[in-house]
């Protein structure tokens, strides 16, 4: 999903669209997933259909956006945790809390399907990337399963929400 377009649709003259540069992966056989225990009201659409959105409120505070992977009835999914957005300061999608509030995005887009909705989606990226173009380091923001790789960014994106140690912010 890096380099594609998550676009919101507020009405026909007013979009949000920006270039998601940071992602996280989970996935029900470890334990920072949360479907790792069992299927619960809360977490019944991490479970469903591949392609749908997974909405949750993070510590009571704010909403973050994944996407359901994999197939149904298994919890795997991915965390959408920074976008840029052109035009616009470069850190004001810089984290998962970020993301949902920039895009006014909430627990009323929970189990839509991303392809099938007239107000969020993802289209497909202008150009290819090549691995040397992404960093795959630890995610971060957990207290279990910390070692796990799952986490990628935009090398090149001043809107990562942060840095591997050493990796320095672009400059331009």
């Amino acid at each position: 999903m890096i380099g594609c377009y998550l676009i919101k649709n507020n009405n026909e003259k007013n979009q949000v669209k920006g270039i998601i540069v940071e992602t996280e992966a989970y996935s029900q056989e470890e334990e920072a997933c949360h479907g790792f225990r069992k299927i619960t009201k809360s977490n019944k659409s991490l479970f469903g259909k591949p392609g749908t959105f997974y909405i949750y409120k993070s510590y009571g505070i704010h909403h973050c956006l994944n996407i359901v992977t994999d197939k149904e009835n298994f919890a795997s999914g991915v965390l959408i945790r920074a976008v840029f957005i052109s035009n616009k300061n470069e850190r004001l999608a810089s984290g998962p809390g970020l993301v949902t509030k920039t895009y006014g995005i909430d627990v009323s887009f929970n189990s839509l399907e991303v392809l099938n909705n007239k107000s969020l989606c993802i289209s497909q990226r202008d150009s290819n990337l090549e691995e040397k173009d992404l960093i795959q380091t630890t995610r971060i923001g957990i207290s279990k399963a910390k070692n796990i790789k799952w986490r990628w960014y935009l090398k090149n994106s001043r809107s990562v929400s942060k840095r591997l140690k050493g990796d320095r912010t672009p400059k331009f």
